[in-house]
């Protein structure tokens, strides 16, 4: 199997003119691009990074961080980004468990940076504005290539990712280049992804979902549009003027996008091809989007960052809710509930937790230095994701949420995904969260946070839930109205800041 180095330079030797990034008024085509990658590749190689070194970047998307990216793939080196909202002891705690080499951070990370007591002992790079006594990204632009120009091959580390860390200490993830390129083709076979497409870099290069949309990009000679920061506004504009061809987002950012002024007055017309992943979208956001996009292939992609694919729904507006079936790099079974037995196969319907075969060609091998966390999360060959769902009767996963999320009330098991998509439907719900809180006599109580377009009572959505059949034990008994629902930086609802009281009433 090629390495990426080499997947990418096959790009600039067919298509060497064709446009393959665009930042603001940067604008290169695969040749210029490679030119800029070599020197940054040359510029790590002088700086004493070599095969198998990490480097650390806490950067926005910018065309920097993805020729960054691409340099490491050429040079062997280990590409560990992490969240540029990170925190000074969390850049801390990455830098150490990784052993970094090199730091690598912007105007908006520098803040974090100069309060991690580790970032001072490693040397760093800033790109844009120049850190004073710090090396600036503008002179590696224009150093010599390394000595070499492949020093990687497939079974060498290409990325190392790092989980959101909503329990303890984030994981480290770590990836091949084997793993990376076969997650890429899988991308671009199940969401069709012809030669030239045009896509938006919005979800974040430190993301599973923004590496997927870099890397796909560059195997069919396509072109990445960065935008580093999510704006709706600014996002309509781009999808306009870049005749941008497929859209792979979290479903917030859909939601924003759709409930934005600007929407209604932009040409989406490029657009022929979504994705979604990294939630569950409700009913109500799905019907909206099939009615502004009537997109020719609307993608349900369901996976992690351990393993890139889970399933795959081609056809997400067929079966709201649904993830399809195993994606074409993988086998997933659900087994009973806290179950450790992977021949524990649950019964059609039967509500368990997910797991993976873990001989899949997009699969990781193991946590960073978290043998513990191996243990509870690879067994018998199979990756325990400790998400929760079930198998219909036509062979379709549902995803219900996390094993964590779970609502047990009156002994019951109430997954809040279900109500959350019924609730969606409501035209007068623009968000909603559902989760379990103390109750004496039911231990948990079913309760609804809601975020309101236009008036509406406890009473109405209550109706609204009996009118639709869903069963008396699962209809919320709270309801609670609020500004904003709470979510990380890549649009995963925080279920937890609600449980502890972090929200503010409308």
């Amino acid at each position: 199997m090629f390495d990426l180095g080499r997947s990418f330079l096959a790009s600039v030797e067919r298509s060497p003119n064709e446009t393959a990034i665009v930042d603001g008024p940067v604008r290169l085509s695969y040749a210029a691009w490679f030119e800029r990658i070599r020197s940054v590749a040359g510029a790590m190689y002088a700086a004493g990074l070599r095969r198998g070194d990490h480097v650390v970047t806490v950067l926005q998307n910018r065309w920097e961080m993805a020729t960054l990216h691409w340099a490491c793939q050429f040079l062997g080196v280990i590409v560990t980004p992490l969240n540029w909202r990170a925190k000074p002891d969390e850049i801390d705690y990455c830098l150490q468990d990784c052993g970094a080499k090199l730091l690598i951070f912007q105007n908006v990370s520098s803040d974090a940076v100069a309060g991690s007591e580790l970032a001072a002992r490693v040397n760093r790079l800033s790109v844009g504005e120049i850190a004073p006594g710090v090396a600036n990204f503008e002179e590696w632009l224009v150093a010599a290539p390394a000595p070499s120009l492949l020093n990687a091959d497939a079974n060498d580390w290409s990325l190392m990712l790092y989980t959101s860390g909503t329990t303890g200490k984030p994981k480290g993830v770590p990836r091949r280049h084997r793993h990376e390129r076969a997650a890429a083709l899988a991308h671009v076979a199940q969401n069709l992804y012809a030669r030239n497409e045009r896509t938006l870099g919005i979800m974040p290069l430190y993301h599973t979902m923004g590496v997927r949309s870099l890397l796909a990009m560059a195997l069919i000679d396509g072109c990445f549009v960065c935008v580093p920061k999510f704006d709706p506004a600014v996002v309509l504009a781009a999808i306009e003027a870049e005749r941008i061809s497929n859209l792979y987002l979290v479903p917030t950012l859909y939601h924003d996008m759709l409930a934005h002024p600007d929407c209604v007055h932009t040409d989406l017309s490029s657009v022929r091809k979504l994705g979604f992943a990294g939630a569950p979208m409700n009913e109500g956001l799905v019907q909206k989007l099939v009615a502004t996009f009537l997109p020719e292939l609307f993608v349900n992609h369901y996976g992690s960052s351990e393993v890139y694919t889970f399933t795959i729904d081609q056809n997400a507006a067929r079966k709201p809710g649904s993830a399809g079936k195993a994606g074409i790099n993988q086998r997933v079974r659900v087994v009973r509930l806290n179950s450790k037995d992977p021949s524990a196969v649950a019964k059609p319907h039967e509500e368990g937790e997910i797991i993976v075969d873990l001989a899949g060609d997009e699969s990781f091998e193991g946590y960073w230095n978290r043998p513990d966390a191996d243990a509870k999360a690879l067994i018998d060959g199979w990756y325990f994701s400790g998400d929760t769902g079930y198998i219909d009767g036509e062979g379709d996963l549902f995803v219900t949420g996390r094993t964590d999320d779970m609502i047990i009330s009156g002994g019951e098991n109430i997954s809040p995904v279900e109500i959350e998509s019924l609730l969606s439907l409501h035209p007068a719900v623009d968000e909603v969260a559902v989760v379990g809180l103390p109750d004496p006599r039911w231990g948990q109580q079913v309760t609804a946070f809601i975020k309101r377009v236009s008036p509406v009572t406890e009473e109405a959505l209550d109706a609204h839930c009996r009118a639709s059949g869903l069963a008396n034990f699962k209809r919320p008994r709270t309801y609670i109205f609020v500004k904003e629902v709470p979510r990380s930086p890549v649009g995963k609802l925080l279920r937890r800041k609600l449980v502890a009281s972090e929200y503010e009433l409308e």
